[in-house]
C-alpha cells in the first residue's frame, strides 16, 4: 500500500507560517533541496490543500522556464508537471484542472482509495489545515518535520485541533548546512 508522508517546515516553537502566512523565516540550501529531490523521487501523488495549492500552481508549472531559475526550480517543476494532484477543498470545482483531483467529502474512504492504488508514495506538503484533517482521521503514514532555527513566537500553528494522541517513532534525523533538522517519524498503529 502507498504511504501518505506529510512534509512541513516547522519554527522550533511549532509554527508554520507567520500570522499572515509568511515563510521568509524558513533557511534552505542546496543539500536539503537534494533531499527533498529524493523524496520527490519516490512519490507520483502530491496533495494539497486548497490554499497551498492555488500558491503551487501560480508558481511551480513554469518555474522551470525561467532565465534564473535553478537546479531546484528545474527538477521540482518537471516533478509537479507531470505528478498526479489531489487537493481537499469544499469550495473547488475539478472542472479546467488537468491531472488533478478534488475531494471535497468523505476524506477518509477517498484517500484510502489513493492509497490503496498501484504508485508510489502521496506526499503532501504543507496544507496546515488539510493535514489536520488528515491527522485527526489517522490516515498520515509518516512524517518528515523540518525544524528551522528560529522562534516565531506566534503564527499558524504545525498542529491545531488535535483533540487524540498519535504515537509516533523517530526513524531518522538528518541535519543540513542551514541549520535546519529533519526528523522523520512513522506513525504507530496498534
Amino acid at each position: 500500500m502507498r504511504k501518505l508522508i506529510f512534509f512541513m517546515h516547522t519554527s522550533l516553537d511549532g509554527f508554520v507560517a507567520g500570522l499572515k502566512g509568511e515563510m521568509n523565516w524558513i533557511n534552505l540550501d542546496e543539500a536539503l533541496f537534494d533531499f527533498v529531490g529524493t523524496m520527490t523521487d519516490k512519490s507520483d501523488t502530491a496533495l494539497y490543500g486548497r490554499v497551498t495549492y492555488e500558491m503551487m500552481q501560480s508558481y511551480w508549472p513554469k518555474a522551470g522556464e525561467q532565465p534564473n531559475a535553478s537546479k531546484h526550480d528545474k527538477e521540482h517543476s518537471a516533478w509537479y508537471n507531470t505528478v498526479s494532484k489531489v487537493v481537499l477543498s469544499k469550495t473547488m470545482s475539478e472542472k479546467g484542472l488537468v491531472n488533478t483531483k478534488v475531494i471535497s467529502d468523505q476524506l477518509a474512504d477517498n484517500i484510502n482509495k489513493i492509497k490503496k492504488q498501484d504508485g508510489k508514495n502521496i506526499l503532501i506538503f504543507g496544507s496546515p489545515r488539510a493535514s489536520q484533517s488528515l491527522l485527526s482521521q489517522g490516515l498520515i503514514d509518516e512524517f518528515w518535520l523540518f525544524v528551522n532555527p528560529v522562534l516565531l513566537g506566534q503564527g499558524i500553528p504545525l498542529f491545531k485541533g488535535i483533540t487524540e494522541m498519535t504515537k509516533l517513532k523517530l526513524v531518522e534525523s538528518k541535519t543540513f548546512p542551514c541549520g535546519v533538522i529533519a526528523l522523520h517519524y512513522e506513525t504507530k498503529r496498534n
